[in-house]
């Protein structure tokens, strides 16, 4: 049974937007956290942000693609 492409388009959207907004947040959150042993925390792992954000990215092209009829 194939699965619906309406809704294979829309997860990917949807998957894209958090996860770039997951990035953002993860690279953003440290300029507005005051405790200084938890800025470095989240700081530390600013890598999983740009991970989170770059695949995001990649979702929401493969998205657009789809959508054109790529």
């Amino acid at each position: 049974m194939a699965a619906d492409p309406k809704k294979a388009r829309r997860d990917l959207l949807i998957k894209g937007f958090l996860l770039c907004f997951i990035g953002l947040a993860v690279l953003v959150s440290p300029a507005f956290i005051s405790a200084p042993g938890f800025m470095a925390a989240v700081g530390g792992s600013s890598l999983v942000g740009w991970f989170a954000l770059v695949l995001g990215v990649a979702f929401l092209v493969q998205w657009a693609w789809r959508k054109n009829g790529g």
